[in-house]
């Protein structure tokens, strides 16, 4: 079985259309689910693949139960789904395109144009991780696409050679420069999580961790 056909997170994409579509009626989830996993199984992704698919809404989940922290829950969850489905290492439209597949999709499959909406912004807010303040949808989408920066020594490792691994077209030096940049930008703002609970379990290791990597690329 590939993960493309990975029939519990179907399950989880099915319960989440479903759920979403508040009582109206709309044609079976599943194809779109399918179709979905076969973008995030994609041969070129590294890091952006099912498993980061599926680490998303396990911190959605996380978030929901351990931080109380509100929210549309099924639409942030929809989001997780579409917020890298385009996904191309070499293009910067990555998230509008992604945005626009998700407006399509789930106008098809028959949410309202309020939810679509609201999906499509979720979307679009992963190109800067930058909620406005009481954008509670926004803070925990955000806080569980980041989640990865606050994981232990070694997933956190992993995470840093996939993305490497996915931008292998770039070269050496001019790699350790964009990285780092990215690593300062993420450094100084003020909160890398938004939410209450994300702040409070994941702010400290996830700065520590950045720190640990932009110290490496500096040697």
């Amino acid at each position: 079985m590939t993960e493309s056909a990975d029939p519990a997170l179907i399950q989880r994409w099915n319960a989440t259309l479903r759920a979403a579509r508040t009582g109206h009626a709309g044609p079976d989830p599943a194809p779109y689910g399918r179709n979905l996993l076969e973008r995030w199984a994609e041969p070129q992704r590294r890091y952006h693949t099912v498993d980061h698919l599926r680490a998303v809404l396990d911190r959605i989940d996380e978030l929901a139960d351990m931080g109380g922290e509100g929210g549309e829950l099924e639409l942030i969850r929809l989001a997780a789904w579409f917020h890298d489905a385009v996904y191309r290492p070499d293009r910067s439209e990555n998230e509008e395109r992604s945005a626009n597949l998700a407006e399509k999709a789930l106008t098809e499959a028959g949410l309202t144009p309020h939810e679509v909406a609201e999906v499509a912004r979720l979307v679009r807010l992963t190109v800067t991780h930058d909620p406005a303040e009481g954008d509670v949808n926004g803070e925990i989408l955000c806080d569980a696409d980041l989640a990865i920066l606050a994981t232990d020594e070694h997933t956190y490792g992993g995470y840093v050679r996939a993305v490497r691994e996915e931008y292998a077209f770039v070269p050496d030096e001019a790699f350790r420069q964009g990285r780092a940049a990215v690593l300062r930008q993420l450094l100084s703002l003020p909160r890398l999580f938004r939410t209450p609970y994300g702040a409070a379990a994941w702010e400290s290791r996830a700065r520590r961790n950045l720190e640990g990597e932009l110290a490496g690329l500096g040697a």
